[in-house]
This record gives structure tokens, sequence and C-alpha cells, in this order.
């Protein structure tokens, strides 16, 4: 069975992952700004309509531009390591001054940032549908159940643990039937890369991992630096 193209219920395939609307070009998840160059091949790509997948794309610039500047400590582009970031806000200095107006220093001069909520949240529930559908060959159009975003330096070692810690107990329910993770289950090497539960779609950048037993469960670690989970329950 070709990964590239699935063995699926057809009444799973034909829609847009995330709105569920008629689907016109394909999507990358994750997408490229949050990845450096050179690319990696075979990234994982989605079916979605044209609204959606452009929809998304500031949102995803400007989380892709925080966390830079969260870990750097700076939105000055010389004080900045990637790349695209640094491009993204020197071509664009509304974004810039967004970003300097959620950073404040605290009596001790270090620094804290106030994120949007709205457009952080946007972007990874964006992110785990994309997952879900790409390795389940699901859609989930309603609510999480659940939904987290942490900066794991500042979460407690059980905490990590925790979020790390995927597919512990016994696997007793089998994924769809020809979906990319029923083809994992069976011991076939389909791209990105698997280390653990954990899929890599980049070093150091990005990486992810859905599991099926409970409901879909998707988490996301951006950068190293950002963990965020979100549950779809049964």
């Amino acid at each position: 069975m070709d990964p590239k193209h699935l063995f699926v219920d057809e009444r799973l395939k034909g829609s847009c992952v995330y709105c569920g609307g008629r689907p016109d070009t394909v999507d990358h998840v994750p997408s490229r700004i949050f990845l450096d160059d050179p690319l990696p091949e075979n990234l994982p790509v989605v079916e979605a309509c044209r609204e959606c997948n452009g929809g998304f794309s500031l949102d995803e610039e400007y989380l892709a531009c925080l966390l830079e500047c969260v870990m750097a400590g700076t939105t000055e582009t010389d004080g900045l390591a990637r790349e695209k970031v640094k491009r993204a806000l020197s071509r664009n200095p509304r974004l810039t001054a967004q970003l300097d107006a959620c950073r404040w220093d605290d009596l001790f001069g270090r620094p804290w940032w106030r994120p949007d909520e709205a457009r952080v949240r946007n972007v990874v529930l964006k992110l785990a549908k994309g997952h879900a559908a790409y390795e389940l060959s699901e859609s989930c159009h309603d609510e999480p159940d659940a939904y987290s975003v942490r900066a794991i330096p500042a979460m407690l070692e059980a905490e990590r643990q925790e979020f790390e810690c995927i597919g512990g107990e016994a696997q007793c329910l089998w994924p769809e039937l020809g979906s990319r993770a029923f083809l994992r289950a069976l011991g076939k090497s389909v791209p990105p890369a698997q280390v653990g539960a954990w899929l890599i779609v980049q070093p150091g950048r990005y990486r992810y991992s859905v599991d099926w037993q409970t409901g879909v469960d998707v988490r996301m670690v951006i950068g190293e630096y950002l963990a965020c989970r979100v549950v779809w329950n049964r």
C-alpha cells in the first residue's frame, strides 16, 4: 500500500480537514514557517479548501515569530537565530510592533510575554486537525475536549514526563483500516521518521504524535520549546 495513496473508507476523504468544505488544494502540516531550510522531504500534506489554506497563514507567522522572540528574549532581528523569522519581521513592522506590545520586563529586568491566546489556539487546533487527518484519516471538526499549550521550561518534571510518555499502556485498538497509523502499526515505513511514539518532521524544530486508544490525542512540540496537546474523546 502506497502511503501517499491510502486505501481508506471513501467517506473519510474528499473534504477540507479544517472546515469540512470542498477541498481544492493541499496544505502542509506543519506549515513551512515552523521549519528551517532546507525543508525535509515528503512533508505531510492534507486536503484543504483555499480559504482555510490561506486563512491560517498570518496566525502561523505570528506564532512562529513569537516563539523565536520569546526564546531569544528580543524582537531585534540581530538577536534572532531563525532566518525565516528574521525575514518575516523585517518585512512586517506591524507584526514586530504587536510582539513588542506583548512584552514587558519585571522588577528584575526579566522579559515576560502576553501572547494573543486566540491566535495561538487557532494555529494549535489547525495543526492538531491536520495531524489527525494525515495519520488517522479522521476529521475532527468539533471543539476538542482538552486543549493545553505549555512552555517546556516552565513545566515540572512530572508534567514533562507525562506529556512525553505516550502509548505506555497496552495498545488494544487498531487505527482506521488503511490509514498511515494503520501502516505504521503493521511495521511499514511511513514518513515522517518515527522515534518511539514521536514523528520527527525536523529534528529540533517540530515533532508530533497521534494516539487513538481513548479518542484522538494529538501532541506537538514546536522548537523544543512549546508543548501542545489537543484531545477529542470518543
